[in-house]
């Protein structure tokens, strides 16, 4: 296993990590908190995987928890990354939530700090080597008091290196671009980024090297929910809990048409591999977040790092069928977040007197 380093930190990660949400939340099929464990311990024992992303949010905290339990006597030896946003603490909110909807979101700077100290205890340590904002909004990213905070936390030892998780859905150009302009000193971005969805992620990448000088990319549907694994077909079910299944038809059938034409990358590699090797061409890439869910999902894509590189025609290659789709016809893009350059409002007192 290859590692990066964090620019301007000491934290070093390997490129390949782990995240829990696959393991502790339920929407990728149900694993006892054993199960989980020792799916952790053999990540880092086998495989040399050292970073792992966890979120309050994930199952009320139960990421935290197994994460606790899995590496607890080896802290010094392993990353953790966690997340603060959502308001998890509200017992009338989590009775009301419905499947996969969002829980109301909390950036108060007391809020903040409690939510860390919250996050500290189920996680049985005295500091968070990276912390995100979990899933901002344009208002956040605008609100200098959040990021202000986030820069007293690290002052205080509380965490190690800060910055912002974008999603869930795919989107949110311009809330990382006035982020990263806003925030020049930002340590980390995670946003989706993969060879099937390149728009926006490919652009965010841009204005970090622009305006962030350190801020790196931890990067997470790394195969696009599943399918640049290139086991789907047209026919593929999934099971009735599983969040693919409330997808459209046309997700899954444009989908496996584009993978047949990516057939080239599976020579040296499988095809799960290759995705990896394309992220992990950028140097701005600190580390990669498939979703891992089995034995063999966490060989393979482990693997990955100690594979040679894809080579410069294949990468060539799959720039020129991203320019056309992949042979799919124009697709309607439903994006969650700012594609077009809003102005900001005017601060109160100028609205005023204007």
């Amino acid at each position: 296993m290859r590692h990066r380093q964090f620019p301007g930190t000491d934290i070093s990660v390997s490129e390949v990590g782990f995240g829990l949400w696959t393991i502790s939340t339920g929407w990728w099929g149900e694993k006892t908190d054993a199960e989980a464990i020792t799916l952790l311990r053999e990540a880092y024992d086998r495989h040399g995987i050292t970073f792992f992303d966890a979120a309050d949010a994930y199952a009320n905290g139960r990421s935290e928890r197994q994460l606790a339990t899995a590496f607890g006597a080896m802290r010094d030896r392993v990353v953790y990354a966690t997340k603060i946003g959502y308001d998890i603490y509200d017992p009338a909110a989590a009775a009301a939530r419905r499947g996969q909807s969002e829980l109301p979101q909390r950036f108060e700077p007391v809020f903040m700090r409690h939510a860390v100290e919250q996050c500290l205890r189920r996680l049985d340590t005295d500091y968070i080597d990276v912390l995100q904002l979990h899933n901002v909004k344009m208002a956040h990213v605008r609100d200098p008091l959040l990021w202000d905070t986030m820069r007293e936390l690290q002052r205080e030892g509380k965490i190690r290196a800060w910055g912002a998780a974008f999603g869930p859905a795919i989107g949110w150009l311009y809330e990382v671009v006035e982020l990263v302009e806003r925030e020049p000193d930002i340590n980390t971005i995670q946003m989706i980024w993969n060879i099937l969805e390149q728009h926006p992620g490919t652009s965010m990448i841009d204005a970090a090297k622009a305006h962030a000088p350190n801020c790196c990319f931890n990067i997470r549907v790394t195969h696009a929910s599943g399918m640049l694994e290139g086991k789907y077909t047209e026919d593929t079910v999934f099971p009735e809990h599983d969040h693919r299944r409330h997808r459209p038809r046309s997700w899954l059938v444009n989908g496996v048409r584009k993978v047949r034409t990516l057939d080239f990358l599976a020579t040296r590699a499988t095809l799960g591999q290759a995705a990896l090797q394309w992220l992990l061409a950028e140097p701005r890439v600190v580390t990669t977040l498939p979703n891992i869910y089995d034995r063999d999902q966490l060989a393979e894509f482990a693997a990955a790092s100690d594979l040679p590189r894809l080579r410069p025609e294949q990468m060539h290659r799959i720039a020129e069928l991203a320019a056309g789709n992949f042979g799919v016809g124009d697709e309607a893009m439903a994006y969650k977040g700012t594609m077009q350059r809003e102005a900001a409002p005017s601060p109160p007192a100028q609205r005023a007197a204007s």
